[in-house]
C-alpha cells in the first residue's frame, strides 16, 4: 500500500543506509519492504511514535533486516522464493512434528543428527528442539532463562553442528524449529549485568524501580505464574539496590519492550536463528510482552502489535520463516494470536492447542467425552491460513484452563472438578491408576497442575509395577488412542520425544537439588536407547507403542482430509463416551471424507451409524478404518467401538 508520509520516510530511511547495505544487490529485499513498510510504519509509530527519536530508531530496525537479509544463504533464499509461490505448504497433512532437547534425547547435537534416522523410521518430519542456549546451569528453568541469545550450551553442541544438523535435515525434507524466549532473559545476560553495573541504557532493557510504588500497583492486578516457588512479580536486586519485574522466576528479568531498543535487539536475535536455518521460530511467552498497570499485563493489545510488527519485518528478511504463539490462554485469547486478519496470520501462523490437549485429559480421567465437546463447541475457527500444534504432551505440566461455564454445563462444579482432576492424575482419587505429581499449587485458591509422564499418567507405570497384563494393554490404549486424536483433529501433531515407546516418569530429579523443587523435570527425561532398541522385539510395550504411532503417522500422511482449511464438523451424539467429529478436503468431498469417532471409556459402546448417514452423504457403503485397514463389523448398522479405542472411518479402498 502506498501512502505519502511512510514513503516519505522509507526513501529518507534508504538513502541513510550505510554504504555497505547499499552497495548490496537488495532487489527482493527492497520489493517487500516497499510492499511491507506501510505496514511496518504503522505498527512502528503505534508502538514508538512519540518518542523524539523515532526516526533514528526507524533507520536503525531497517538496517537490522537489511543486513540480516544479506547474510542469508542462497539455499535458504531460494526456499523463501518457493513457500512464497506456495503459501499454504505448511497446512498439509504430511507434517508430524516432535519436540525434544538434544540432550535429553541423544546427549548432544551430534548425536541428535546421528539418531535422524529414528525420527524417519517413526515418520517425524518436523523437529522440534527444545531451548539450548547458554543458561546458568543452577538457573535454568530448563533452558528458558537464557543469558547470550547467540551461544548454544557447549555441553548440548554449537553452531556449527546446528547448521550440520540443518542442513542434514533440508536434504531429507524435514523442517527445523528453534526456541527463542522473547519475554525475558537470564539476570546473568550481558543486558541485565550491564544494568546491575548502573548502565542507564541497559536498566531501561528492563522493568526497574527505585522502591515499591510503582510494583505495588502492578502487583494488585498480576497473577502469580509460580507462587510455590517464585512468589510475586517482583524481585529486590542486592546489587543494584533496586525492585525488577521477574514474573516467571527472580533469576527471569523481563524485557521491556515499550523501549524500541529492546524490540529492534530482538528481531535482531529472531532474524539471526532464522539465518541458522530454522524453519520455524517458536516464541516463547508471548503473552506476556507488553505490561501495564491495572491489568494482569496478559494478551495486551500492544504485545499483539508487537508480534504483527515482529511478523511483518521477518517477512521482509527471511519469508519462508513461520512463527508459532506460545500463549497458553483462554480460547478466545489465544485465537487471537494468529492475528487480525479474516484469512491471513498476521502474527504466527501456527499457535498450541492447549485447550484440546487438557479436553483429551479430561476425557481419560471421567471416562466421558462431555466437556471434551463443549470445549471444542467453545474453540473458535482459526484463521484460513493458520494451524494449531494440537499435543497429548509436552515438556510443562498440564493445566486445567477449562472454561467454567463449560464445566457447569457439563454437570460438574468447577472447583470440585478441578480438584478431581488434580486427585486423580496424582494417584490419589480411588480407582485411579495415574502416576503424577502436582505443581504449581496455589494455597490461597487451591488451584493447582499436573506433572508426569503421558504413559505414567496414562497408567503404565503403574500396571508394569503390578505385572498386571490387562492393565498393561489398557494403558498401551490409551496412549494410542489419544494420539490418534491429535493426528486426525486439525493442525500439525506434535508428539513428545520418548512417548513414542512409552517413557515413563523420571524421578532422578529429586536427587538435584536444582531442580528437586521442580516437579516438572519428571516429564523432561533422557532416551534409554537400549530400552528404545525394544521397538524391534514383537510384543513389546515399546514395539507396540512405537509401530501403533509409526502406523498412524503414515495413514494420516495419505489422508487429504486432514490437511487442515477449517474442515472439521463436530457430531453431537447421544453416547456421552463417545467423540466423533467427520472431515473432509474441500476440493474432494466425496471421496475424501472420513469419520472420527473414539471411545473415552473403559466399555465397549456403539455408534448408529444411520445417524451419520442420514447428516452426510459422504459416508454411504462400506466404510474401513483408514488407520488399521479393517472394515469394521457392523450389527443392524451399529458400530461397535471397543473400550479406549478410536475409527478413522472413509470408504474402502
Amino acid at each position: 500500500m502506498y501512502e505519502q508520509v511512510s514513503h516519505s520516510l522509507l526513501n529518507e530511511i534508504l538513502d541513510e543506509l550505510k554504504p555497505e547495505i547499499r552497495r548490496q544487490d537488495l532487489r527482493y529485499f527492497y520489493t517487500r519492504l516497499g510492499a511491507n513498510f506501510y505496514a511496518i510504519y504503522s505498527l512502528f509509530h503505534a508502538l514508538y511514535g512519540t518518542r523524539e527519536d523515532f526516526r533514528e530508531k526507524a533507520i536503525k530496525l531497517v538496517e537490522v533486516m537489511a543486513s540480516r537479509y544479506i547474510e542469508r544463504s542462497a539455499e535458504l533464499e531460494a526456499q523463501d522464493k518457493e513457500r512464497e509461490l506456495n503459501h499454504n505448504w505448511f497446512l498439509n497433512q504430511e507434517w508430524v512434528a516432535m519436540a525434544l532437547y538434544a540432550d535429553g534425547f541423544a546427549g548432544n547435537l551430534d548425536g541428535l543428527c546421528s539418531r535422524i534416522y529414528y525420527l524417519q523410521e517413526l515418520g517425524v518430519n518436523m523437529l522440534h528442539i527444545m531451548p539450548m542456549l547458554l543458561c546458568p546451569e543452577d538457573a535454568s528453568d530448563g533452558g528458558y532463562a537464557v543469558s547470550d541469545f547467540r551461544r548454544i550450551d557447549p555441553r548440548v553442541g554449537s553452531l556449527e553442528e546446528l547448521q550440520q544438523l540443518g542442513a542434514s535435515m533440508r536434504k531429507r525434507g524435514m523442517l527445523l524449529t528453534l526456541d527463542v524466549v522473547v519475554n525475558h532473559t537470564s539476570d546473568e545476560h550481558e543486558w541485565a549485568q550491564k544494568a546491575r553495573a548502573g548502565d542507564k541504557k541497559y536498566q531501561d532493557y528492563y522493568y526497574i524501580f527505585p522502591n515499591r510504588d510503582i510494583p505495588d500497583m502492578f502487583e494488585e492486578t498480576m497473577p502469580e505464574i509460580f507462587p510455590e516457588t517464585s512468589p510475586g512479580n517482583f524481585t529486590y536486586d542486592e546489587e543494584m539496590g533496586q525492585w525488577v519485574m521477574t514474573v516467571f522466576n527472580s533469576f527471569q528479568w523481563d524485557l521491556n519492550y515499550s523501549n524500541p531498543d529492546v524490540f529492534i535487539e530482538m528481531l535482531d536475535v529472531l532474524l539471526f536463528w532464522a539465518n541458522q536455518g530454522a524453519d520455524i521460530l517458536r516464541l516463547d511467552a508471548v503473552a506476556f510482552l507488553w505490561k501495564k498497570i491495572g491489568t494482569t499485563s496478559q494478551n495486551e493489545r500492544e504485545a499483539h502489535l508487537i508480534l504483527q510488527l515482529m511478523k511483518d519485518c521477518c517477512q521482509v528478511t527471511a519469508p519462508g520463516v513461520l512463527f508459532i504463539a506460545e500463549a497458553i490462554v483462554a480460547p478466545l485469547e489465544i485465537i487471537k494470536y494468529f492475528g487480525e486478519d479474516a484469512v491471513i496470520a498476521k502474527e504466527c501462523e501456527i499457535a498450541y492447542n492447549a485447550t484440546f490437549m487438557a479436553l483429551l485429559w479430561d476425557a481419560m480421567a471421567t471416562r466421558n467425552a462431555r466437556l471434551l465437546n463443549l470445549g471444542i463447541k467453545s474453540l473458535p475457527n482459526k484463521l484460513d491460513r493458520a494451524t494449531w500444534l494440537n499435543y497429548v504432551r509436552c515438556h510443562d505440566d498440564i493445566g486445567l484452563g477449562f472454561d467454567d461455564r463449560d464445566i457447569v454445563a457439563a454437570g460438574y462444579e468447577p472447583f470440585a472438578h478441578r480438584k478431581f482432576l488434580v486427585d486423580y492424575f496424582t494417584g490419589q482419587y480411588e480407582g485411579s491408576d495415574a502416576r503424577g505429581q502436582p505443581f504449581g499449587r496455589n494455597e490461597k485458591t487451591g488451584d493447582a497442575r499436573i506433572s508426569g509422564s503421558l504413559a505414567s499418567l496414562a497408567g503404565l507405570e503403574n500396571a508394569l509395577e503390578a505385572g498386571d497384563e490387562k492393565a498393561i494393554d489398557r494403558a498401551i490404549q490409551r496412549i494410542l488412542l489419544l494420539h490418534g486424536m491429535i493426528m486426525s483433529f486439525g493442525g500439525i501433531p506434535l508428539l513428545y520425544y520418548g512417548d513414542d515407546i512409552g517413557t515413563l516418569s523420571d524421578y532422578s530429579y529429586l536427587r538435584d537439588p536444582n531442580k528437586a523443587g521442580d516437579s516438572r523435570w519428571m516429564n523432561r527425561p533422557r532416551i534409554d536407547w537400549e530400552k528404545a532398541e525394544r521397538r524391534h522385539q514383537h510384543g513389546t510395550v515399546e514395539q507396540r507403542i512405537f509401530d501403533g504411532i509409526r502406523k498412524m503417522i503414515a495413514a494420516r500422511k495419505g489422508i487429504p482430509a486432514f490437511a487442515d482449511f477449517n474442515n472439521r464438523e463436530l457430531i453431537d451424539l447421544d453416547n456421552p463416551h463417545l467423540f466423533a467429529y467427520l472431515r473432509t478436503h474441500p476440493e474432494q468431498q466425496q471421496s475424501c471424507a472420513v469419520l472420527v469417532v473414539a471411545n473415552f471409556d473403559a466399555n465397549p459402546q456403539y455408534l448408529e451409524l444411520n445417524q451419520i448417514r442420514y447428516r452426510s452423504l459422504y459416508l454411504r457403503g462400506t466404510l474401513q478404518d483408514l488407520h488399521t485397514g479393517e472394515i469394521p463389523r457392523l450389527f443392524n448398522d451399529r458400530l461397535v467401538i471397543p473400550p479406549y479405542r478410536f475409527y478413522w472411518l472413509g470408504h474402502a479402498r
